[in-house]
């Protein structure tokens, strides 16, 4: 039997991390990352991601990664592997609405992908949810670590946890919406034209400018979607629709 005392005390910080999540104050991606490595540490978990679910096979994880906590030579690594769109994760999360929890090796690689480049150390396990945006834009959220198989109690906590935590990122969405007015057209054809894989080079043909304009595109689109680089700021701008 576990300690009384023990489970006050975690009922009390779930009562807490809920709370949080709970406040309309949340506006940004930072504080809903921070949100997420709480709740990854309230449960046991040592990593988590969100990453919006693929369309196909071929979709790069890296550009589809929202939030993530992983290692980047990790990411790196399984974005390289290209078996995120046919990973059992994902044929599992299309067949159903409920959590999941499995060993992270099986989830994230296909049977005949080689596993040479990958390591999962301290990510044995994973829990997984499949959850939409209030428009019905498809995410895949994960906590990975190397706890047990959550009881049903506590899978119901983790997955209520997940949802609120995955409304609060809906809101930053909204707030970041006023970039759709910000972006010129160029921008945008820029930014279309890289998430098809054209490099600067083969967008300055297509588009009939130089390379150095469109590298001046990117730049100004990059600040505009508050994004660190070229990657990130195609994955916002898929993000928010607008491309």
């Amino acid at each position: 039997m576990r300690d009384p005392e023990m489970v006050v005390l975690r009922n009390d910080a779930y009562a807490d991390l809920l709370s949080g999540m709970s406040s309309s104050t949340v506006q940004t991606e930072y504080e809903v990352l921070h949100l997420m490595r709480q709740c990854a540490a309230q449960f046991g978990f040592g990593n988590f991601m969100i990453v919006r679910f693929p369309l196909g096979e071929n979709q790069r994880f890296a550009e589809r990664l929202v939030l993530s906590s992983w290692p980047a030579d990790l990411v790196r690594r399984y974005d390289n592997a290209a078996c995120f769109g046919a990973s059992p994760l994902v044929e599992r999360l299309r067949q159903t609405k409920l959590p999941l929890f499995a060993e992270t090796g099986r989830l994230m690689q296909p049977e005949n992908a080689e596993k040479a480049d990958l390591s999962w150390d301290g990510m044995d396990n994973t829990f997984a949810a499949h959850l939409h945006t209030t428009y019905g834009e498809s995410f895949i959220v994960t906590l990975s670590g190397g706890r047990d198989l959550p009881d049903q109690r506590e899978t119901a906590d983790i997955y209520l946890a997940l949802v609120k935590l995955f409304e609060c990122l809906e809101r930053t969405f909204e707030a970041g919406a006023s970039a759709r007015d910000k972006l010129s057209a160029r921008e945008i054809e820029c930014l279309r034209w890289a998430a098809a894989g054209k490099s600067s080079d083969e967008i300055a043909i297509i588009l009939g400018i130089s390379a150095y304009t469109v590298s001046s595109y990117f730049k100004t689109a990059t600040r505009k979607l508050d994004a660190v680089n070229r990657m990130q700021a195609i994955a916002r701008a898929m993000r928010l629709k607008l491309i």
